[in-house]
């Protein structure tokens, strides 16, 4: 029973996301919670949301503080220098932008941390999709792909997770699917490359006057910086004597003083913040990633200390503090109502033993002759798994008895292990609604998650079988 409602729930779920007949939101919330009421924990309900929403509640403020912290930096232009240099290298050419991304997700993705990948890389990129006239989920999707493959690395929640719950140590899961992920490599760029193929003809395709017409103004394909409002912007070419001096609005913006005769609306725009603004901004972001990186304080606290901090030297004010805040309010309520949301269906389905039930259930209708081909199955089901397992769920219930159940029939569990990770809460988990940082990513990026999730599901899929296919041929594990 527990098992079917569980089951139903995560069904349900996603058709309504993906169809876009209810909102995540409002689905993540009410779904479980007459999921509780039908399977009889109407008098614990208010115990289980609770409990979700304690266990997510230090993401939540991380990825408040942290939007906060990198809304700040990209309104300061402390990645303008990437960007224009990502814009000079790639001529006003999607299919170069598209291919950048992946490789620079690859890096930042080093560390493990989706969470932390997604905020680094989406406000990196951004701006630049946008100058562009990019598709966002072409962004979030290859940013997906990257994070996903790197996800495997030993010190990443998978591969740790399965290492527990089996006993075992890296030299016998991860290093023989080092091969493999080399697999997923090389298939995250091939990808990349078709999804900015399919970008440039679509941009070709737009009228002269589409959103990329203006993107090889200046030199070095930047152009002026855009304002987040709707003016006309204007290089300062007069006189030194006609030029007025700026200041930095309340908002975050670098806006100058019009000059006599200038238009209603025209705005000059001054060059790149004071140097000294620019190095101190990029050592504390530099510091707040080693931080991160090396966990010398829990990750909420070192992005509250940090936008504290940010906050405080570029925009000394009063004023300029409160409109800041303003201005991102919209994009840190969009995300952390999403984590919250979340919280209510892990709280549920994790109180109320659905999951456990669910996993029960999985395992039992394994036919016995199907024993020897375990790995395989495991390596295959594992990224479509993700959108109905949580991480934990799955790797300290399921694969256990996955591990034992092949065990009986003369596999080795370690094997069964190998192929978990190959798409179980790797490829998959930026696609799950069971994953904090999935909301992160969709958020940050200005799509939501049905298509997301529509968009990229058959890439990241793709990408467990090209890994799968690396592992049968470098012996990780038998077909």
């Amino acid at each position: 029973m527990l098992a079917a409602l569980g089951f139903a729930t995560i069904l349900v779920l996603l058709l309504l996301t993906m169809t876009k007949r209810a909102s995540v939101l409002v689905a993540l919330i009410l779904l479980p919670v007459l999921a509780a009421l039908i399977g009889g924990f109407a008098g614990d309900l208010g115990e289980l949301i609770l409990g979700g929403l304690s266990k997510v509640a230090p993401t939540g403020i991380m990825i408040a503080f942290a939007v906060l912290y990198f809304s700040l930096m990209v309104d300061a232009g402390l990645f303008d220098p990437l960007i224009r240099g990502l814009l000079r290298v790639a001529r006003g050419d999607p299919l170069r932008i598209t291919v950048a991304t992946a490789v620079l997700t690859l890096c930042v993705a080093l560390d493990g941390d989706g969470a932390s990948t997604f905020l680094i890389t989406v406000s990196a990129l951004l701006p630049v999709y946008k100058k562009l006239g990019m598709n966002p989920l072409v962004l979030s999707g290859v940013v997906c792909l990257g994070a996903g493959v790197m996800n495997m690395v030993p010190w990443g929640g998978p591969t740790v997770r399965a290492m527990a719950a089996l006993k075992l140590d890296s030299s016998e899961v991860f290093n023989p699917v080092l091969p493999a992920m080399g697999f997923g490599v090389a298939w995250v760029l091939v990808a990349s490359y078709l999804l900015g193929r399919g970008e440039r003809k679509r941009l070709a395709a737009l009228p002269p006057q589409g959103p990329a017409a203006d993107v090889r103004e200046g030199e070095d394909g930047w152009g002026d910086r855009e304002p987040a409002a709707s003016t006309t912007v204007t290089a300062t070419t007069e006189p030194e004597s006609r030029r007025h001096a700026t200041t930095a609005t309340a908002d975050g913006e670098r806006q100058a003083l019009r000059a006599p005769g200038d238009g209603p609306g025209t705005v000059r725009v001054p060059p790149l913040p004071r140097t000294w603004l620019t190095v101190f901004n990029l050592l504390l972001t530099v510091a707040l990633v080693v931080c991160l990186i090396q966990e010398v304080m829990p990750l909420p606290v070192l992005f509250v200390l940090g936008f504290a901090i940010a906050l405080l030297v570029n925009h000394p004010t009063w004023e300029q503090q409160q409109a800041l805040l303003d201005k991102h309010a919209k994009s840190v309520v969009l995300v952390t109502t999403m984590i919250f949301a979340a919280g209510v269906l892990t709280g549920i389905l994790t109180g109320t033993r659905m999951i456990d039930e669910m996993a029960e259930t999985l395992v039992s209708v394994v036919p016995d002759s199907f024993g020897s081909h375990l790995p395989l199955a495991v390596a295959v089901t594992g990224m479509p798994l993700s959108l109905v397992f949580t991480p934990d769920a799955y790797y300290f219930g399921v694969l256990p008895v996955l591990a034992e159940t092949a065990q009986g029939f003369g596999t080795d569990p370690a094997e069964v292990a190998r192929a978990a990770v190959l798409g179980q809460m790797t490829t998959g988990f930026p696609l799950s609604p069971l994953t904090a940082s999935t909301f992160i990513l969709v958020g940050m990026s200005g799509v939501s998650l049905g298509e997301h999730q529509r968009f990229i599901f058959r890439w990241a899929f793709a990408t467990t079988l090209v890994m799968t296919a690396g592992a049968l041929l470098t012996g990780a594990f038998p077909l």
